[in-house]
C-alpha cells in the first residue's frame, strides 16, 4: 500500500487499517459521507462477504465523499487500477454522471463493474384523485397535450429521475422529449407533496419514497420500473406489463478497478453471487424496501454499457450535454 493511498484515506481511516491487523484486507470505499446509500452498500455487503467466509478478513469500509462521486471514481482510476482487493459502492446516480460527463472527463470503460443485487424500484405515481387511472392515460395525455402533465422529481434536471418517465414516453413511441415538463425539488418527499397539492400532476422517483403516502391513501403508483411485480406491492403493475419496456432501478451493487485480471474479476462476481443467494442479504433487503434484481459479472457490464449509450443519447436529446 502505497503513501498516495495513505494520504488519500487520511490519518484515521489509516489507523483503522492498521488495527484490522492487516493493511491487505478487503476494502470498500464508498463515494459518500456515513448514512447514505453508497454506505449502505459497502457496509452490508462487506458484512456479509465476511460473514459467509467469502473474503478471509473484516471488510474495511472507506468513505471518500466528493463530486458526487467523482473524487473516489478518480482516486480507483489513477492510483488503484490494478488492486484486486478493492471493491468500491455504485448505484444508477454512478452511470448517469459517467453518461453526462459529470466526472470531468472520466469514462465508464475505465473500471468494471462487477454487479448489483438489489434496487429501489423506480415508480411513477399520481395523487389519489388523479383522473389517470393508467399509465397509458398518462402517456396518451401527453401525447396529445405534451404541456398538459408535469413531473416532480428528486433529482436535477438530468437527473435519474427526470430519465424515467422520458423513457417511458419513448417506448411509448414520444420522441419529442424536450417538450415534457420536469420540475426538481429537494427529495422524494416533496415531490410527492407537488403532486399532492396539484402543483405538478406527477411524480417520479424510487418506490421506498413512496411509501408512506402509499399506505396513507395520497397517493396510487400507475407503475413500479421493473422485471416483474415488487414483492409485498403485488397490485402494483409494472411499466412492462403496460406495454412499455422500460426497466429503471436505482440499483446497489459494485465497481473493481480495471486492471485487474479477468480471474480476479469472476471471483468477485462469484463472491457478489453468493452474498446476493444468501438467506441474510435476501432479509436485508426486506428490511430495507429494497427488490430482488440481479445482474453479476460480464452480463452487468454488458447491461451498464447499454445503460450509458441510452443515458447519454437522451441526455443529449434534452440538452444537458452537447
Amino acid at each position: 500500500m502505497t503513501f498516495k493511498l495513505f494520504k488519500a484515506l487520511g490519518t484515521s481511516a489509516v489507523i483503522g487499517l492498521m488495527a484490522t491487523g492487516s493493511v491487505w484486507a478487503t476494502e470498500c470505499i464508498a463515494p459518500a459521507n456515513p448514512g447514505g446509500g453508497w454506505d449502505f452498500t459497502c457496509r452490508q455487503i462487506g458484512k456479509l462477504l465476511y460473514d459467509l467466509k467469502q473474503v478471509d478478513q473484516p471488510v474495511q469500509v472507506t468513505n471518500m465523499a466528493g463530486a458526487g462521486g467523482g473524487v473516489a471514481y478518480n482516486y480507483v482510476v489513477t492510483e488503484r487500477n490494478d488492486d484486486p482487493d478493492l471493491i468500491v459502492a455504485a448505484s444508477s446516480a454512478t452511470t448517469t454522471r459517467l453518461a453526462q460527463n459529470a466526472f470531468a472527463g472520466m469514462t465508464a470503460d475505465q473500471v468494471r463493474f462487477v454487479g448489483a443485487i438489489g434496487a429501489d424500484p423506480g415508480v411513477i405515481v399520481v395523487a389519489k384523485d388523479s383522473p389517470f387511472q393508467t399509465l397509458k392515460d398518462l402517456v396518451e395525455a401527453i401525447k396529445a397535450d405534451p404541456g398538459s402533465v408535469a413531473f416532480a422529481g428528486g433529482s436535477a434536471a438530468g437527473g435519474f429521475d427526470h430519465m424515467k418517465p422520458l423513457q417511458v414516453l419513448q417506448a411509448g413511441g414520444f420522441t419529442d422529449i424536450r417538450k415534457v415538463k420536469y420540475i426538481a425539488v429537494d427529495g422524494g418527499a416533496d415531490a410527492i407533496t407537488q403532486t399532492i397539492g396539484g402543483h405538478t400532476q406527477a411524480m417520479t422517483g424510487d418506490m421506498s419514497e413512496t411509501i408512506g403516502f402509499l399506505k396513507s391513501g395520497d397517493i396510487r403508483i400507475l407503475a413500479v420500473l421493473t422485471d416483474e411485480r415488487v414483492p409485498g406491492f403485488d397490485d402494483i403493475p409494472t411499466a412492462k406489463e403496460q406495454g412499455y419496456d422500460v426497466v429503471a432501478v436505482n440499483w446497489r451493487g459494485l465497481y473493481v478497478p480495471k486492471g485487474i485480471s479477468d480471474d480476479q474479476f469472476n471471483a468477485w462476481a462469484e463472491k457478489l453471487q453468493a452474498v446476493a443467494d444468501s438467506a441474510e442479504w435476501k432479509q436485508i433487503m426486506a428490511d430495507n424496501g429494497l427488490a430482488p434484481f440481479t445482474k453479476v459479472g460480464a452480463d452487468f457490464q454488458t447491461w451498464i454499457d447499454g445503460v450509458i449509450a441510452d443515458t447519454t443519447e437522451m441526455s443529449k436529446e434534452i440538452g444537458v450535454i452537447q
